[in-house]
This record gives C-alpha cells, structure tokens and sequence, in this order.
C-alpha cells in the first residue's frame, strides 16, 4: 500500500488547525515531542495528520482527538453554554519538533 506524499498545502489544511492551544500541561508535553491544536468538531485524524505534515514539515507517528463538550455557566444571573470544541494531541516523530509560540 503505496501512500501519496505530496505536500500540497491546500486553504483547507489550514482550516483544519484553528490554532495551537498554549497551556502549561501542553508545554510540558511539548518536550515529549507532542503539539496541541484546537481543530473543528467535523476534522478526523487523518485530516489532522495530513494537515501537519504539509504546513509543518514534520513526520507524525500518532493523532489522539478529545471532544469537550460546553458547560453550563452563569453571567449576571443569566444561563448560558459554552461551546463544544475539539483538541488534537499530535505525537511527532523523534528528533522533529513545532514551535508554537512564533508570532506571540
């Protein structure tokens, strides 16, 4: 089973990775070798994969996604739902890395 390695960076790749999330847990993580990125609820894995190889150049070994479902919260005595998001925890190959933190 040949795969198809073009980089072709299309404007739906970048649709794909919202942005980097910037958390204390995700910097440690991020000396493991591994990146968070807010991504859309409709993305799959192998979006995702595709994704980050073509923008950033790099070899993924894995793609773990968490769906967060919105809570419940009260503003000034109103009732109101924080919206559901989805994170994907990409693990990189050893040796290659993504500095997510340009452009801060």
């Amino acid at each position: 089973m040949a795969k198809n390695k073009s980089n072709n960076v299309t404007a739906a790749m970048y649709d794909t990775l919202v942005r980097p999330v910037i958390t204390e847990k995700s910097m440690i993580s991020s000396e493991a070798g591994k990146v968070v990125f807010r991504i859309p609820l409709s993305a799959t894995k192998e979006d995702v994969k595709a994704a980050v190889e073509a923008i950033f150049n790099v070899k993924v070994t894995k793609v773990n996604t968490i769906k967060q479902f919105g809570k419940a919260k009260s503003f000034r005595g109103h009732m109101g739902q924080r919206s559901d998001y989805k994170k994907a925890i990409i693990t990189l190959a050893d040796g290659q890395n993504i500095d997510v933190t340009t452009g801060i």
